[in-house]
């Protein structure tokens, strides 16, 4: 199981990415991997359900995706990356899963002694920050444990965009009945104002990041040693001001020559790296991007921010 990396001169990523983008526009035409091909287009349907939620709950969302199937998902460029982002990094999240080791035997009650915290114990500032994150985290999957998109994560461009598709399907539904369509407009203002409402991943992983101070590099290297890599990603997009989904696709098409560079905001000692160079170069089918460090560099420079 090896990186994928072109020898055509040809861009795997980008390519992946059109690839992607057509496969939306088409699905019947089929391409990617199986396993991807059903992951992303998995997570675009858990958001547009989600989504048309938001609009209205009366929508026919099994309806509205059967038609979306037919003639193509509106806006396929703008979901593609999303949807890729978050499809590669669950496959790298129950990779690490799967060959992670056992957890260690916790020591007896009287062995623990002291060192175990009550159950009343208050947590320190650090510790609800991280737990902010984890819950952030858990918000990106459904009620049945697939990965998705939550609506507090979405560019708010992204998001606006597809509320006007779908709610443009649904007026063409209820276009008959002028109060209903009254309502729909409605409803797309409140959603789009009350989007971030209760922060993503990207605002908790910020808030982590801020509160952690000198103890960064120590949390960042925790981090990678359990393969806890929703943390490290959060972490590192906070320190490149980027947006979660950005900084998963640049670690998850970096070249490993590429990694100290992309996380040397963290300060992490190289040696702390190696868990996760081993757990990216054993993910089948990545899509390795050429002169990672180069783009990465530019792309992920700290102050360009994407909302």
């Amino acid at each position: 199981m090896t990186d994928s990396v072109s020898s055509s001169g040809i861009d795997p990523l980008s390519a992946r990415l059109r690839e992607l983008a057509d496969y939306l526009a088409a699905p019947a035409a089929g391409r990617l991997t199986e396993e991807q091909r059903a992951l992303s287009l998995g997570i675009a349907r858990r958001l547009v359900a989600d989504v048309a939620a938001q609009l209205d709950r009366g929508i026919d969302t099994e309806g509205l995706w059967r038609e979306w199937l037919r003639g193509g998902l509106p806006g396929a460029d703008r979901l593609a990356r999303l949807c890729f982002a978050r499809a590669e990094e669950h496959r790298w999240r129950d990779l690490s899963a799967q060959r992670s080791s056992p957890p260690p035997i916790l020591p007896d009650a009287d062995e623990a002694g002291a060192d175990t915290p009550s159950v009343g114990t208050p947590l320190s500032d650090i510790d609800r920050a991280y737990l902010a994150l984890q819950i952030a985290d858990r918000r990106r999957f459904d009620a049945l444990g697939h990965p998705a998109l939550a609506i507090a994560d979405l560019d708010g461009d992204v998001f606006r965009a597809l509320l006007l598709d779908i709610a443009a399907w649904r007026l063409a539904e209820v276009s008959q009945y002028q109060a209903r369509a009254a309502e729909l407009g409605e409803a797309v203002r409140a959603a789009t104002e009350h989007q971030t409402e209760g922060g993503g991943i990207a605002d908790a992983g910020a808030a982590y990041h801020k509160i952690l101070g000198t103890a960064l590099p120590e949390a960042a290297a925790h981090a990678i040693a359990r393969h806890d890599w929703p943390t490290l990603i959060a972490l590192a997009a906070a320190a490149h001001r980027r947006s979660y989904d950005d900084m998963a696709l640049a670690l998850l098409t970096a070249e490993t020559a590429a990694l100290p560079s992309l996380l040397a905001p963290l300060q992490l000692d190289r040696t702390a790296l190696a868990p996760l160079e081993a757990s990216l170069a054993m993910l089948p089918s990545r899509a390795v991007t050429d002169d990672g460090a180069r783009d990465y560099g530019e792309t992920l420079a700290p102050g360009r921010v994407t909302r």
